[in-house]
């Protein structure tokens, strides 16, 4: 099965690729790598060592319940992905993207051209990424986040979408997070919760409530930096 992309394609040692996958022209894949069925991967992409790439999702009784069928993984153009990344299947990554060393990103994700996922980062299921974003070190971006273009979420941030904790039914809903915001290290977002465009929460803020467009929030709960000209 790998004889047969050799010849466009830089193949690392025990690499597994499925049947039904396709290889653009210029792939390299490293080591130990598996690339699970029917993945779509275009041209001149990266791929690191010990990577599982078309992860299909499982799951128990009391988990969400999984799509019975979902689409192939899409790895679009000169996408660099790092060593021991996971990514699941039903998810598109657009050109030029980059997912860091030991990032795992669930199913039906759409990450935007041009962003970064940075080490050690998780992306849950039913996300949206916009281009130009960066989402550093160890962030978790839970499920059904939306965030648009050129966001910067900082190292440590943390997002939930359960308001009561599995505690009774709830429509499970993460952050909406407009264009240009910016989330300092270690800030922690509530379910269902709007940051602002062009907004500034920072570091170790917990933002409990809707934030309006250009304002900067800090503290526990976040409030509004008071205008100097007020104090």
């Amino acid at each position: 099965m790998i004889d047969r992309f050799r010849e466009n394609a830089n193949i690392g040692e025990l690499v597994v690729i499925q049947e039904g996958v396709v290889l653009g022209k210029n792939v390299s894949i490293g080591h130990h790598t598996a690339i699970l069925g029917n993945t779509r991967i275009g041209d001149n992409v990266t791929i690191g060592s010990h990577c599982i790439i078309g992860v299909y999702p499982g799951g128990n009784a009391n988990m969400r319940k999984t799509e019975t069928t979902l689409p192939p993984l899409e790895i679009k153009s000169n996408v660099k992905i790092g060593n021991h990344v996971s990514i699941y299947t039903g998810t598109i990554i657009s050109e030029e993207a980059f997912i860091g060393d030991q990032a795992s990103i669930r199913e039906k994700v759409r990450i935007g051209a041009n962003t970064v996922i940075g080490r050690g980062a998780m992306v849950e299921l039913n996300t949206s990424i916009g281009s130009h974003c960066t989402i550093q070190t160890l962030a978790y971006v839970t499920a059904d986040t939306t965030i648009e273009d050129h966001v910067f979420i900082g190292p440590c941030v943390s997002m939930s979408n359960d308001k009561y904790m599995g505690a009774k039914e709830f429509t499970l809903r993460g952050p909406y997070i407009k264009e240009g915001a910016k989330i300092g290290n270690n800030a922690s977002l509530l379910p269902a919760i709007i940051i602002g465009k062009n907004t500034v929460v920072g570091a170790g803020a917990v933002v409990t409530k809707n934030v309006p467009d250009f304002e900067t929030v800090v503290g526990n709960p976040a409030r509004k930096v008071p205008d100097k000209n007020t104090l």
